[in-house]
């Protein structure tokens, strides 16, 4: 009897974990093909663009995908950059959104997922936190594509991590989806 509890047991695990699975993914799928119709995506539009950007004023960081670069914004305006980066590689890409918000700084953080060329921990300085699942902002070897993180150059890296704080707003777009939702002319950069 009690074999057939557990057997039982595994099953119905298996079943909910597939069902869960699937209506993730659904989910996922629907708020991925649907972004630039959130309603945080039709606010992010209708502010002006950060002047050289793709983002909004209210901004704090700006990540432009196609263009693979990025600046530090305050109060509208640009303090930094830009500045060369190097995103997420295939399967592994960078989410895109207008309101990710900086949650964690972490100035020697090693990579719990990934290992380095050396096979240790892959190091991950001067790291700003801004988007579930780990994605950070951080220095590091911009040949090679990241896990969905953006990477800069160490001294890039340092001035991120200096100028952001917990709370800060990071926008992650791609400058020619930003422009036909704005119906604007393209940010020059």
């Amino acid at each position: 009897m009690r074999n057939r509890t557990v057997r039982h047991t595994r099953r119905r695990r298996i079943v909910v974990t597939a069902v869960v699975m699937a209506a993730g993914v659904g989910l996922a799928g629907t708020a991925l093909a649907e972004v630039e119709q959130s309603d945080v995506a039709q606010q992010a539009h209708a502010e002006a663009l950060a002047p050289g950007t793709p983002c909004s004023v209210s901004t704090r960081a700006c990540v432009d995908l196609e263009s693979q670069q990025a600046w530090l914004v305050r109060d509208g305006e640009v303090t930094r950059g830009p500045v060369p980066i190097a995103s997420g590689g295939a399967g592994q890409e960078t989410p895109v959104g207008h309101s990710f918000r900086v949650y964690r700084k972490n100035k020697d953080h090693v990579s719990g997922e990934f290992n380095g060329p050396d096979g240790n921990p892959a190091p991950m300085p001067w790291s700003v936190f801004f988007a579930d699942g780990g994605v950070a902002f951080h220095g590091g070897d911009r040949e090679r594509a990241s896990a969905g993180c953006v990477k800069l150059d160490l001294p890039e890296a340092e001035a991120f991590f200096n100028d952001l704080a917990e709370g800060d707003k990071v926008q992650v777009v791609n400058a020619s989806v930003e422009q036909a939702a704005r119906g604007a002319a393209p940010a020059t950069g």
